[in-house]
C-alpha cells in the first residue's frame, strides 16, 4: 500500500496536521497504536493559548467548535501555602487568553473534522526502513506495511520515528507527578473543593507541591509534584494503592488536611508520572521525507505549553506543505527552521517555570511570577504523552 503523507500518532498534534492538510485539499493517513478513539482516558484539562493552540485551531477551521467546549471558570488560579492560606488569587471573568477545555473533547472535535478513514487504529509501528529519495517503508506490529513519501512522527515522548533523525532520548528531569482524582467533590469532599476553587490550585513548597484543577461535574484532578530521584519513586509499591497514597501523603506531613485529602481520599489508584525531557536545544540535520512534531520533537518540562505547541507544530507543518506544492523538502526545511527556534525557547522557559513552582523560594516565587504581570501559563498537570518506553 502507498500513501503520500503518513502521520504516526493520533494525538492533538498529528490530528491538527491532518486537519490543516485536509483544509488545503491534501490527503493524509494517521496510524495510531491504540485500538480505538476511546481505548483510554485522554487526560484532564488543557489551557489553550491565543498565540499557539488557538492559532492552530483557527488554521484548522475549528475555532468556533472549540468555543463551544470551553469550561467556564476554568482559568481561575490560586496559590496557597501548606496551611491552605491563599497567597494569590485570580478569578476567571471570561476575558482571559487561555480558556480551559477537556483534552478528550478537543481531540473529539479534531477527529470529527476528518474523513472517516483518515485514522487507522490498531497500527503500532514496529520498524521503519529508508528506501531512498525521501521514501520510507513502515512495518506495523500486525505485519502490514506502508510505503510513504512523507513520514511525520507525532508519536510522543517515546517516538519510534525520532531515531531516523536524532540519537537523543528523553531523560528523567528529577521530578515526578502522581495523579489522583476526587469525584462529586462539592458534596463528598467539600473542604478540598473549597480549597481548589473554580479553577487551578497550586499549593507549593520547595521541592514539592499539590496542584489540582476543578474539571466539569465536580471532579478534582490532582497532580502531586515531587522532586525525587527516579529510584525513590520506583520504590513505591503502586500495586498497593493504600500504602502508596499513605507514603506520598507522608511527604506532606503537617500540611492542611483539605490539601492532603486530595491525596489520601483519592477515589482512583494513584498513577506515577515521571517527567522526562529532551535536550533544550534538540534539533537534527534535515533528512529527506521525514520530520517530527510535538513531544516527539521537543519533549520538555511541564509549562502549560505542551499541547499548544504540538497543535501549532501540526498547523505550521500543514501550512508549509500547502505553501510549497511539489517541493516537500522545501516545506520541511522551512518548518524545521522555525520549529527549532520556538521549541528551544519554550524548553528553556519550561525549566524556569518548573523552578518557579518547586524551587527554593516556592510558593513565593510563583506568587511573584503571577503578580509581576507574567503570562499565566503554569501547568497544573503535565501535557506529555505517557505510554511506556516500549509502547
Amino acid at each position: 500500500m502507498n500513501t503520500s503523507v503518513a502521520i504516526i500518532g493520533a494525538g492533538l498534534g498529528g490530528l491538527t496536521l491532518a486537519r490543516v492538510l485536509h483544509v488545503h485539499g491534501i490527503a493524509a493517513t494517521i496510524y495510531e497504536a491504540e485500538p480505538s478513539a476511546n481505548a483510554r482516558a485522554q487526560g484532564g484539562m488543557l489551557d489553550i493559548h491565543v498565540s499557539n493552540g488557538q492559532f492552530a485551531l483557527k488554521a484548522a477551521g475549528l475555532f468556533d467548535r472549540f468555543l463551544d467546549i470551553i469550561h467556564a471558570g476554568g482559568q481561575a488560579t490560586r496559590v496557597l501555602d501548606k496551611d491552605a492560606k491563599v497567597l494569590f488569587e485570580d478569578s476567571d471573568d471570561g476575558t482571559g487568553g487561555r480558556p480551559e477545555v477537556l483534552r478528550g473533547e478537543l481531540r473529539r472535535i479534531l477527529l470529527d473534522s476528518l474523513p472517516a478513514d483518515t485514522v487507522r487504529w490498531g497500527r503500532k509501528l514496529a520498524t521503519v526502513a529508508a528506501l531512498g529519495g525521501g521514501r520510507h517503508v513502515l512495518t506495523f506490529a500486525d505485519g502490514s506495511t506502508v510505503t510513504t513519501g512523507l513520514l511525520v512522527g507525532a508519536d510522543g515522548a517515546w517516538s519510534r520515528v525520532r531515531p531516523l533523525l536524532s540519537r537523543a532520548k528523553p531523560a528523567y528531569i528529577g521530578t515526578s507527578f502522581i495523579e489522583t482524582y476526587l469525584f462529586d467533590s462539592d458534596a463528598r469532599h467539600p473542604a478540598s473543593a473549597e480549597a481548589v476553587g473554580s479553577g487551578a490550585l497550586f499549593a507549593l513548597a520547595p521541592g514539592k507541591g499539590i496542584a489540582a484543577h476543578r474539571e466539569p461535574h465536580g471532579v478534582l484532578h490532582t497532580y502531586v509534584q515531587l522532586n525525587k530521584p527516579k529510584d525513590c519513586i520506583d520504590s513505591i509499591d503502586f500495586s498497593d494503592p493504600a500504602t502508596a497514597l499513605a507514603r506520598i501523603a507522608g511527604e506532606f506531613e503537617g500540611w492542611a488536611p483539605e490539601l492532603t485529602a486530595l491525596i489520601t481520599d483519592s477515589e482512583t489508584d494513584p498513577v506515577p508520572r515521571p517527567i522526562y525531557a529532551l535536550p533544550v536545544e534538540h534539533r537534527w540535520d534535515h533528512v529527506p521525507g521525514v520530520t517530527l512534531l510535538g513531544d516527539a520533537a521537543h519533549l520538555m518540562a511541564p509549562s502549560g505549553e505542551g499541547a499548544n505547541l504540538a497543535m501549532l507544530d501540526g498547523a505550521e507543518l500543514g501550512k508549509s506543505i500547502a505553501a510549497n506544492p511539489g517541493d516537500i523538502e522545501a516545506a520541511l526545511i522551512a518548518y524545521e527552521r522555525d520549529l527549532f527556534s520556538r521549541s528551544a525557547s519554550e524548553a528553556a522557559e519550561s525549566q524556569r517555570i518548573l523552578n518557579v513552582c518547586l524551587g527554593p523560594n516556592a510558593p513565593q516565587s510563583l506568587v511573584d511570577f503571577f503578580t509581576n504581570n507574567q503570562p499565566v501559563k503554569v501547568a497544573v498537570r503535565p501535557a506529555q504523552s505517557f505510554p511506556p518506553a516500549d509502547a
